[in-house]
């Protein structure tokens, strides 16, 4: 994965950094299990550059995602993040997304909103507070 580094594109997801905030998108129908959890995982962390941002990570395309990916993205998800700010729409993402900060733990500050505006300002406090 080598790519320009203001944006980086795969088969699941896009990310780019702004304003001190990496934006991570989930392409629309993205069914996520370990391989593609693994895979979205290790590019955001070789775009990132080993530099930690707080991270905005937009779930409205997310159609499904398997427990064992869910343990995997707690653990491992969290690497290089200082936040994050989960974007869902739907009834059914923010359950799932619920029961994950709930059973899941992950290992840094991370919160569920129904707006891009809301998780920013959210993320834009973690920024401010460094």
């Amino acid at each position: 994965m080598i790519a320009a580094h203001d944006f980086y594109e795969n088969r699941f997801a896009k990310f780019w950094i702004a304003d001190g905030i990496l934006f991570f998108e989930y392409k629309p129908s993205t069914l996520i299990d370990l391989k593609v959890a693994q895979l979205v995982v290790t590019d955001r962390i070789h775009f990132q550059r080993e530099r930690a941002y707080p991270i905005l990570c937009d779930l409205r395309g997310v159609v499904s995602i398997d427990k064992a990916s869910r343990d995997y993205l707690a653990q491992l998800g969290s690497v290089l993040a200082t936040a994050v700010g989960f974007v869902v729409h739907e009834k059914l993402l923010l359950t799932i997304s619920t029961f994950y900060l709930q059973v899941n733990k992950p290992s840094v500050p991370t919160q569920i909103f129904s707006s891009e505006a809301a998780a920013l300002q959210y993320l834009k406090g973690v920024v401010i507070s460094k």
